[in-house]
């Protein structure tokens, strides 16, 4: 493909891109496929000659779009939004029109020195402390791939500072703090790092949110077994049910244990943040006070395509410490001068994508204001479909609502609540996911697709609704149970 050949064929792209957008509202939201589908549509290996690029673009819509699930459709209510900006799309196409590793500064000065400077205007968008800000060369922000890339860099970190502390604890005895509603990636971080991992418990009764209580006699039975608790991962929004674990009540807990580090994980929750009436409940003055790490997804609720997740760190120091490795051939006069940030010792890799050019786009592009309108925008939808829920007979709250997620259950019994869901999962033309609190089987509703709106959140819970009926109508004979 040569330059005229390009230019016609991004004309095209940029066309079928926006005819997609406008007509994704008629489109199933999941793909109807069944396992197996595209390797038995496409040839066993690749052809000898090239192709036409119209004929390939012809099979992308032949055979890649029906295998699509669609996460910006507006009846996508699933797992967590993953954002779709145009801006953030007109980014990546920059950003790979212009393909290098990016690992140190002399790599391409413009792909470090904007991530700096945008990792801080995020930061201070968020309310994040200054320790926090790249700009004062003590902490500072990277743009990692995702929260499970962010909890195991923090955890590197913490394992490095610890040891180095208390030099000679065998590394059987380390542990890693997490809770019964942590995300994956805890005991994801203790399966790639080889470290034990303790799940605290959570109850109903505290909104399953982590109390100080609990940390503070997981502690004692730890120390007193001889166990080096290291880190603790906490939550602002945690998958299940968007709960908030208690930060002021760990932080004062964790001042008697300055050495384990506290990661917060807001991957979701954290972008509200941008919004001052929700700093509160997403306990922003706990972050500055005690966190030593912090980390959100613009690629969740911050309107900034996938992948970007944003890690801060209050002492870049330790984090480089524990992953600075420099051979000859990666020296530069500038990294070891220490006049630059070589972002290749903030994270697990080498070489990086360019992701802060369409951070950089889109937080232009919408200002503050647009992402608090679109934040604020999705918590009154969510609010509404609570509102709902709370009017019905038929459904319960087992958590109170968090911003834009409310777990529903449609009965406290789960083997009714699983064939509900069995019938919503098997409807193309909306997507839930469930989750288990407590014991109670739920289905989970995430506001957050850009197109969604009250018609929408109204669809939704009519489908609820006549589903629930229906499933209620087939358990009842089955068990002869009389609601």
């Amino acid at each position: 493909m040569d330059i005229e050949q390009f230019r016609r064929a991004g004309y095209e792209a940029i066309d079928r891109i926006c005819d997609y957008h406008a007509t994704l509202q008629s489109r199933p939201v999941t793909a109807r496929v069944e396992p197996g589908y595209l390797t038995g549509a496409l040839p066993s290996e690749a052809p000898q000659t090239g192709e036409n690029f119209d004929l390939i673009v012809q099979d992308y819509e032949k055979y890649i779009m029906p295998g699509l699930t669609h996460w910006q459709h507006p009846s996508w209510f699933a797992y967590f939004p993953t954002s779709n900006t145009f801006e953030g799309v007109l980014g990546d196409l920059y950003a790979s029109s212009v393909p290098n590793p990016g690992f140190n500064w002399s790599a391409s000065p413009a792909c470090t020195e904007l991530e700096v400077v945008v990792m801080d205007w995020a930061a201070k968008m968020l309310g994040l402390d200054s320790n926090f800000h790249n700009n004062e060369n003590v902490g500072g922000g990277v743009i990692q791939t995702a929260a499970s890339d962010s909890a195991i860099v923090a955890v590197v970190a913490a394992r490095s500072r610890y040891t180095k502390q208390h030099p000679g604890v065998p590394s059987e005895k380390l542990l890693i703090y997490t809770t019964t509603q942590t995300h994956s990636l805890g005991a994801k971080a203790g399966l790639v790092l080889g470290l034990h991992v303790r799940a605290l418990e959570v109850t109903a009764e505290d909104n399953f949110a982590l109390r100080g209580d609990t940390l503070r006699r997981a502690l004692e039975e730890d120390r007193a077994a001889g166990l080096h608790p290291f880190i603790l991962i906490g939550t602002v929004g945690t998958t299940s049910s968007g709960a908030v674990d208690r930060l002021d009540e760990l932080g004062l807990v964790l001042e008697d244990h300055p050495f384990i580090w506290l990661h917060v994980d807001a991957a979701w929750a954290g972008i509200a943040m941008v919004c001052p009436e929700y700093r509160d409940i997403c306990r922003l003055d706990d972050i500055n006070k005690y966190g030593d790490s912090f980390c959100t997804n613009f690629h969740k609720w911050g309107l900034v395509n996938f992948d970007c997740s944003a890690f801060w760190v209050r002492d870049r120091a330790s984090l480089i410490d524990a992953l600075d490795v420099t051979p000859e051939f990666l020296r530069t006069k500038h990294g070891d001068a220490g006049t630059v940030v070589d972002y290749r010792n903030w994270h697990v890799g080498l070489g990086r994508r360019f992701r802060s050019l369409k951070l950089w786009f889109v937080l232009r592009s919408f200002g503050i204001e647009g992402f608090q309108r679109y934040i604020r925008e999705t918590v009154k939808l969510g609010d509404m479909f609570a509102a709902l829920i709370r009017e019905s007979t038929e459904f319960a709250l087992v958590t109170p609502p968090s911003l834009a997620l409310t777990p529903v259950p449609l009965e406290k019994l789960n083997e009714l609540n699983r064939a509900f869901y069995a019938r919503v999962s098997a409807r193309s033309d909306i997507a839930f996911t469930q989750t288990d609190l407590g014991g109670t089987f739920c289905i989970r509703m995430a506001v957050g697709a850009s197109q969604t709106t009250e018609d929408h959140v109204k669809r939704a819970y009519e489908i609820l609704c006549l589903e629930g009926e229906a499933a209620l109508e087939e358990w009842q004979p089955a068990t002869g149970v009389i609601q």
